[in-house]
């Protein structure tokens, strides 16, 4: 098997795949899909979607956003997760120090039992109760409780067997705007980010395999967003932090990402070095964008299968495993 991957990574609308979908799927620049709780019935049917998903193409990674509170895309069979804020209090409050690592392990076994190949967790970002989409979402305000429980979680996934994905880079905490529908400005200079919300980065970036870009303008740094910046992928990321891993962008249809064209957009964050680009909600525009990649002949990328998962989970044995009744016990006792 060839290890190379196509750049993009996409959506689709359903339970199971239409034959638009498997014609999408099968073209070379398609190496990810991302999940959606529109494409979640049942684990079952889960299952089934990416056996045919996998009978299509090998060389692509399935994604999907199974944070816990707000953001938890399937349920059903799966544990029902706290907010990584409720998480991150209740590890506090019963000096709980491996409950976070517990949770993440449990969360990211459940993932790989079904298939799913990366969980873009954790959220890196701090919270100062003043952004609309973030909150609770956040370990923390507090810097370095983020930074001990982000690297609690990520020890957690790599147990599991699952690569992590710090997000959104490089932080949405203080900005209020909602970028999936407008594009918010953060004005600090670099200097004052750097000791504050790019602190998580920079103390795990040897444990973080994945980074995804937030469409936020940082006015001071660079007059473009992170994902379609050299600014802040090259000189920052890769020379500053000298970060090794995977960089993906949010989002491309995401009204934060600004109105060029979505093929503009994907040139953008080429030439700025993002290594996968994300495009949801828009299969013409998927389409527009595969019509250009051929016409331009950009390359594969190797690396990426590096993101799937080193082990193989059962669900049944995860069922009866102690371990994993024992995090669910808590759990139920949390939310009484």
């Amino acid at each position: 098997m060839s290890d190379l991957f196509g750049r993009l990574m996409i959506d689709i609308d359903g339970f199971n795949l239409t034959n638009e979908d498997k014609s999408v799927l099968s073209n070379k620049h398609v190496g990810g899909l991302i999940l959606f709780s529109r494409n979640f019935d049942s684990y079952d049917q889960l299952c089934n979607l990416i056996k045919e998903v996998r009978s299509i193409k090998e060389n692509i990674i399935i994604a999907v956003d199974q944070e816990g509170g707000r953001v938890q895309r399937f349920e059903k069979e799966f544990t029902k997760i706290p907010s990584m804020q409720e998480a991150s209090l209740f590890a506090k409050k019963n000096k709980d120090k491996g409950f976070i690592q517990d949770l993440a392990w449990l969360i990211s076994s459940e993932l790989i039992a079904a298939g799913i190949d990366i969980n873009f967790a954790p959220v890196l970002d701090i919270n100062r109760n003043i952004s609309t989409i973030i909150g609770d979402r956040s370990f923390s305000d507090d810097i370095f409780e983020v930074i001990s429980n982000a690297s609690d979680y990520i020890d957690g996934m790599h147990e599991a067997g699952m690569k992590s994905s710090g997000k959104h880079f490089p932080g949405h905490g203080n900005v209020i705007e909602d970028s999936h529908i407008e594009l918010p400005e953060d004005e600090r200079e670099l200097r004052e980010l750097m000791n504050e919300d790019i602190k998580p980065y920079i103390e795990l970036k040897d444990k973080i395999d994945v980074i995804m870009c937030a469409h936020i303008l940082f006015s001071k740094v660079d007059n473009k967003i992170p994902s379609f910046s050299d600014t802040w992928i090259n000189n920052i990321l890769r020379n500053k932090l000298n970060y090794k891993g995977l960089i993906f962008s949010d989002d491309l249809s995401m009204l934060g990402s600004g109105n060029e064209s979505l093929t503009n957009k994907v040139k953008m964050s080429l030439d700025a070095g993002c290594d996968m680009l994300i495009i949801c909600n828009d299969r013409s525009g998927v389409k527009e964008v595969i019509d250009y990649l051929d016409k331009t002949d950009v390359e594969q990328i190797s690396g990426i299968s590096e993101i799937k998962s080193s082990k193989k989970v059962n669900w049944n044995d995860l069922l009866n495993d102690n371990r994993a009744q024992a995090i669910k016990e808590k759990l139920k006792n949390m939310r009484n």
